[in-house]
């Protein structure tokens, strides 16, 4: 008997084994956010691995059945494809370890194999197929009025989560109420876990949106999103950490994500490959990062080059000797005051903003 596995973009449905049919669609009927059964095939690689439901990585092999959803995904250091590349053959790939369901158009050949799998059929209730977005947050009005760490990057893998787990230790350590999300990129559940490990008390991201990732069109990411930062606002967190995913030029909607952001943002992370890359976003973007990590910074002369192309200071994260400056900067911008955190003496974005003007 085959084993399922349900993939993590499936944690916001309330799936057991009993409570739906795998029917097969006709391909006019298929969507994005489809909750799909495959089967898994091929010669296992490393990627022969799901992320389930509690952010755990699970073993697959041949015959395995994997439960995910449809969706695009367009990284520059991985993969580039979609469900709607998928072959009358039902022959698709796991884009992602959550159950991103497609199939590859364009692969790294610095990669194993991914993990294939045969389409079985979508998950149906009454004859009606199950999507992502009958279980997305709902709200009847928008709201977002919180203070916003923004982190973003030149590209995919440029160190965003790692400076983001860094973010939510320090303002935990200061006793701050902190929420955690990655509002854009392709569905992984791992990387806002690490913020619920490292001080933030809720987390969140797009697949609370009903978005298996961020690659749709624009109206339909920020009628998405906004329910998310809605119920961030409702929760009245003193600061919200947002990531987002890949970098605003590739196309999950960094750029929208920016702008439903607005005002909000008091400070502005930018995570590099490398010191030239600092400059191409600058230029091609026009958002000025209050600081600068990742691969950029792993040297002093990576720093030093950082500040002379673009004035910007850069701090190496991952080293311990940056934890003190890092913390410094974090609560200069931030406009916190150390000694009197613990009276929950707390600004407000405005405030923030004041202090910087």
């Amino acid at each position: 008997m085959s084993t399922r596995i349900y993939g993590s973009l499936a944690r916001i449905a309330d799936f057991k084994n009993s409570n739906f049919e795998v029917q097969k669609r006709d391909r006019s009927e298929w969507a994005t956010g489809d909750y799909v059964e495959a089967e898994v095939v091929g010669t296992p690689t490393e990627f022969y691995r799901i992320e389930d439901r509690m952010g755990h990585m699970v073993k697959v092999e041949p015959g395995d059945w994997v439960v995910g959803a449809l969706g695009d995904r367009a990284a520059t250091l991985e993969g580039v494809g979609g469900w709607a590349d998928i072959a009358a053959d039902g022959i698709m790939h796991a884009m992602t370890s959550a159950g991103l369901m497609g199939f590859f158009t364009s692969y790294s050949t610095l990669h194993s194999d991914p993990l294939t799998l045969e389409y079985r059929g979508h998950l149906c209730r009454d004859d009606q197929k199950v999507s992502m977005c009958q279980f997305a947050m709902r709200a009847d009005k928008h709201e977002f009025s919180v203070p916003t760490v923004l982190l973003f990057g030149t590209s995919m893998s440029a160190g965003k989560t790692t400076t983001g787990r860094r973010v939510c230790k320090e303002l935990d350590r200061a006793g701050l109420h902190i929420i955690g999300t990655k509002l854009t990129g392709a569905g992984r559940y791992r990387d806002i876990l690490s913020y619920l490990k490292t001080g933030a008390s809720e987390i969140y991201d797009f697949v609370d949106g009903g978005l298996p990732s961020t690659a749709v069109p624009e109206k339909q990411f920020r009628d998405a999103i906004r329910p998310i930062l809605n119920h961030v606002h409702r929760r009245k967190p003193d600061f919200v950490l947002v990531e987002a995913g890949a970098s605003p030029l590739e196309p999950y909607n960094g750029s929208a994500l920016i702008d439903e952001l607005g005002d909000n943002i008091v400070c502005a992370i930018l995570s590099a490959s490398d010191p030239y890359a600092v400059v191409g976003v600058q230029k091609a973007f026009g958002l000025k990062p209050d600081l600068v990590t990742g691969p950029a910074t792993t040297t002093s002369a990576a720093v030093e080059l950082v500040k002379k192309l673009t004035g910007l200071p850069a701090i190496n994260i991952i080293d311990p000797a940056a934890i003190l400056p890092f913390r410094t900067f974090l609560f200069d911008k931030l406009g916190l005051d150390e000694a009197s955190i613990s009276q929950r003496d707390v600004p407000t974005a405005k405030a923030v903003a004041n202090t910087q003007a």
